[in-house]
């Protein structure tokens, strides 16, 4: 069973944990968090989306065959990424998996843990985010803090309104169909 609380814990937190928590207090951004065991698989996050109360969205690392311009995809935890859908949509030739260490570097962030909360250390905003039409629509954005052992959730009205503004964000947006 997991324990959803209200907003930052207070015990001691990886550093890229706690400023995720440090960013949305600052922020006035409301969120609930639940602590679990690390998960790997979208399987894994199942009984973590009915603890949240709505879905964690699948979070994708991505850059473009020259490795000069690196996106952050966010989709519908039920959707697959076809890279010729989006590309095409995005205008790019073609996309692929970026690098760990590029991970790393530009977000705070391992595999495993890819997260929209990572935009916060894009300082010099070298990320591209894009989102699935779908995830607008949902009252909720469930996510890790960076870290693959918590989820958090805050108000999809949150999202688009104080956080993407204070880290200097303007999505674009894809459609992705339904998984076949």
């Amino acid at each position: 069973m997991y324990l959803l609380q209200s907003g930052a814990p207070s015990d001691p937190r990886p550093e890229n944990e706690a400023a995720v928590y440090q960013f949305l207090d600052a922020h006035r951004i409301p969120f609930h968090r639940i602590d679990h065991e690390p998960v790997h698989t979208m399987e894994d996050c199942l009984a973590i989306d009915r603890a949240l109360g709505g879905e964690i969205c699948k979070n994708l690392f991505l850059c473009n065959a020259q490795k000069t311009v690196f996106y952050l995809l966010m989709i519908q935890e039920t959707k697959s990424f076809k890279t010729k859908d989006v590309s095409r949509q995005l205008g790019v030739s073609r996309l692929s998996f970026g690098t760990a260490e590029d991970m790393q570097r530009i977000l705070h962030i391992a595999p495993g843990a890819v997260s929209p909360m990572g935009l916060i250390f894009d300082s010099a905003k070298d990320i591209r985010l894009v989102i699935d039409e779908d995830i607008k629509k949902a009252e909720m954005l469930g996510c890790h803090p960076c870290v693959n052992t918590a989820s958090i959730r805050l108000e999809m009205q949150d999202f688009f309104e104080i956080f993407l503004p204070a880290v200097g964000k303007v999505p674009a947006f894809v459609t992705i169909p339904p998984a076949e």
